[in-house]
């Protein structure tokens, strides 16, 4: 079981969000009054290949030990600073597969659908931590530690301090890959 330490969101389109004391997750929608809010996707790079594609960045969840493990490497990163409505602790999102429902808070339900995948942006917040939030396996396949994205399943309030509960699909497990 996590925690969730930090809950934020943005009207508008900017890399870093806003931390409050709540956030209202909304039935396939995502964040309530967050610019990536949206059946269909809302990222504009997207937006801009396709607009009627369905939205499976909802919601993005990144763990709080990505910015302890930055932090030696000179990057200082707060909760909502690379773009996260829900910041956690205890639990290792990127190790999580595809499908894995996870319950924040008493009521709120989302579920996995894929890896964040940095964009250039992020060196714009702080130069060079792109490469430092990518690394390699001993196979050299690249490690994407941005945090992972989903849908809302079930509509709920989520604060700092709220649980989180992980339910792993049932079935063959895949691998989370970038969406």
């Amino acid at each position: 079981m996590g925690i969730v330490t930090a809950v934020s969101l943005r009207k508008g389109h900017h890399f870093r969000k806003t931390n409050s004391l709540s956030i209202r997750l909304l039935r396939g929608l995502g964040v309530d009054g967050d610019a990536h809010m949206g059946e269909t996707v809302k990222h504009r790079s997207r937006v801009a290949r396709d607009p009627t594609q369905p939205n499976l960045r909802q919601v993005h969840l990144i763990h709080e030990e990505l910015f302890d493990e930055l932090a030696p490497k000179n990057f200082i990163v707060r909760p909502g600073e690379m773009g996260e409505n829900v910041t956690t602790r205890g639990i290792n999102l990127l190790t999580l597969p595809t499908g894995t429902r996870l319950h924040l808070g008493e009521t709120a339900l989302v579920e996995v659908t894929g890896l964040r995948n940095p964009c250039i942006q992020i060196d714009r917040f702080q130069q060079g931590l792109m490469a430092a939030t990518l690394d390699k396996d001993a196979d050299g396949n690249l490690i994407r530690k941005a945090g992972v994205m989903s849908v809302v399943l079930a509509d709920g309030d989520v604060r700092p301090g709220d649980t989180i509960r992980i339910v792993l699909p049932e079935g063959p497990r895949r691998a989370l890959q970038p969406v």
